[in-house]
């Protein structure tokens, strides 16, 4: 019922893109199927341009078809769809699951135009009960570690098959475990003032829309 969920979601979104437009494509198992629809509108004749935010991505729309460039040939995107792992009612969010949040963030920040995706699993009332993610750099990566437990979180290094976890970008991602994150804004300020954090999993006023997949239907969520 999820994946339906997931599905129901992505695929709705692809309403939203239009022929001519340079496309920031997102990371994660709800847009992509975004990224399959887009596809299936590709070869009925629809003509964009994706900007992929990690390799997984940029392989998953070359292999539906869809032409893909980079943000350094096209600095400004005219729309960007995108999951994430938590939304709240203010639709802040919580990305970084897939390992994906800095191009994430540098393609939204680029982008006239901000549409997540999620099941109604990730609507929460606050934020962190997800783990947030943060990129850092390896060297020192204990002491910024230490350093992000001192803001109340439990920091732990993200591990693949037994070793760390490697960003598309060479870095490690650290997933904190807050429990609830009041005020997201004033959080994200103090972790960016740690050297050796490249980018926080924290997306403030980034979205402009969020569609949100439940079991018969979609709800469309908007700043309030």
């Amino acid at each position: 019922m999820r994946e339906e969920m997931k599905k129901r979601a992505g695929e709705y979104a692809a309403k939203y893109i239009k022929d001519g437009q340079v496309v920031g494509l997102g990371t994660g198992s709800t847009v992509k199927y975004t990224i399959l629809e887009l596809g299936r509108m590709v070869k009925e004749g629809i003509d964009i341009i994706g900007i992929p935010t990690s390799k997984a991505t940029g392989q998953l729309a070359e292999s539906v078809g869809i032409k893909l460039g980079s943000i350094d040939e096209y600095p400004e995107i005219d729309i960007t769809v995108d999951g994430a792992d938590e939304v709240d009612p203010n639709l802040n969010l919580i990305k970084g699951g897939g390992g994906a949040l800095l191009r994430e963030k540098i393609v939204a920040h680029a982008s006239k135009y901000e549409v997540i995706v999620v099941d109604e699993s990730k609507v929460k009332k606050v934020l962190g009960e997800f783990p947030l993610p943060i990129e850092i750099v390896r060297f020192g990566y204990r002491r910024t570690m230490n350093v992000l437990s001192s803001l109340g979180c439990g920091p732990s290094l993200r591990m693949q098959d037994k070793t760390p976890f490697i960003t598309d970008n060479g870095n490690y991602i650290v997933d904190c475990k807050f429990n609830r994150i009041e005020n997201p804004k004033i959080l994200e300020e103090k972790i960016d003032k740690i050297p050796g954090v490249v980018e926080i999993g924290l997306f403030i006023d980034m979205a402009n829309e969020v569609v949100v997949g439940k079991k018969e239907e979609v709800e469309i969520m908007r700043r309030p």
